[in-house]
């Protein structure tokens, strides 16, 4: 089983200015990789007031120059954000820089007030996504310069440098999908698979099975690694500390939700949804790892019963101690022997 990272800088509850929280998580990922993580996955978020990270392939750019080994992702780019041929010539600078250690995740956004920011029609967000990705990989793979008339976007005669170091035949591409049919097209379209960090165990599983029986239909080879399902982190090196761990997971997701809120509309009375968390739900105790080393053990075993193979750890506020204690207690019961690797 792989590990990785999930997020991004967040400015904390009354912080003020964003510095401090990009420098300490520059900080956090690099030592992550020397703790033995394999992956960074950052978010991409705008107009929340909370400080979330937006220029997500920038700081990859900078992560890239620090870092040697960790592969760099985005999860996801929210391809109707961005106009598709600047956005190839970016990652595929970050793919440059890296020494081909781009994974670029894709998606076609869901929070209201980015689509309301942007001005831009939810409803096309689909079609968006769709012409945009399609772009970006033929400015990856084109080598002569060609022209395009589509519903978004127009540009004539163009060639797209640089172009990625990863030729097979581009950067992988992971798309974030849940439902039966977006999990097939991913699987038999050859895209790799980054599942959200609220399903239960017995969901992701049955989102790998469908991955994984489309992939035989559709002749793909069924590779280590090829989905990604991300978890909130809550390690805790004695049981009674885990209440205030889900008690600040609930304040989090709180402020997340009413950070993707359209300004000057009022939050719902009884919020409901994946942001809401209740540290007496067990659905939030299935959808996260939590506890001592041997309870995130056993959980992290029957994710690895389920098909998955590849974690990223969402923990906004835990620290670098955190992963320390999972490096040093966890990590050592999902390494493989010389004689079995």
């Amino acid at each position: 089983m792989r590990f990785g990272l999930f997020g991004g800088p967040a400015r904390p509850p009354g912080q003020a200015g964003d510095g401090k929280s990009f420098r300490q998580f520059v900080d956090y990922v690099t030592e992550a990789e020397q703790l033995g993580f394999e992956s960074v996955f950052l978010v991409e978020h705008h107009f929340t007031g909370a400080g979330q990270v937006s220029a997500s392939l920038t700081l990859l750019s900078y992560l890239a120059g620090l870092t040697s080994t960790m592969r760099l992702g985005t999860a996801v780019t929210v391809m109707p954000w961005h106009h598709p041929l600047l956005l190839a010539e970016q990652a595929a600078t970050v793919d440059i820089l890296s020494n081909g250690r781009l994974d670029f995740g894709v998606g076609r956004g869901y929070r209201a007030n980015e689509f309301h920011g942007f001005n831009i029609d939810a409803e096309e967000a689909q079609d968006r996504f769709e012409e945009a990705l399609a772009l970006v990989l033929k400015s990856w793979t084109a080598k002569e310069r060609f022209s395009h008339d589509g519903r978004f976007w127009s540009f004539r005669d163009v060639i797209v440098e640089p172009q990625p170091v990863q030729d097979d035949p581009h950067p992988p591409i992971w798309v974030a999908a849940g439902s039966e049919g977006s999990v097939r097209k991913a699987a038999a379209t050859g895209q790799r698979l980054l599942l959200d960090q609220f399903g239960s165990t017995e969901l992701s599983a049955q989102r790998v099975a469908w991955y994984r029986d489309a992939q035989a239909k559709a002749g793909v080879a069924s590779l280590p690694n090829q989905v990604a399902l991300t978890r909130g982190l809550l390690l805790v090196d004695h049981a009674s500390k885990l209440p205030a761990e889900f008690e600040m997971r609930h304040r989090i997701g709180q402020m997340i939700a009413a950070s993707a809120m359209v300004p000057g509309q009022a939050p719902p009375p009884n919020p409901t949804g994946p942001f809401v968390l209740d540290k007496s739900n067990e659905a939030t105790a299935q959808a996260t790892v939590n506890g001592t080393p041997d309870d995130c053990i056993a959980r992290l075993k029957e994710l690895e019963a389920a098909g998955v193979d590849y974690v990223l750890f969402n923990d906004p506020w835990g620290g670098i101690e955190r992963l320390r204690l999972f490096a040093r207690e966890v990590m050592p019961a999902f390494r493989r022997t010389a004689a079995a690797a």
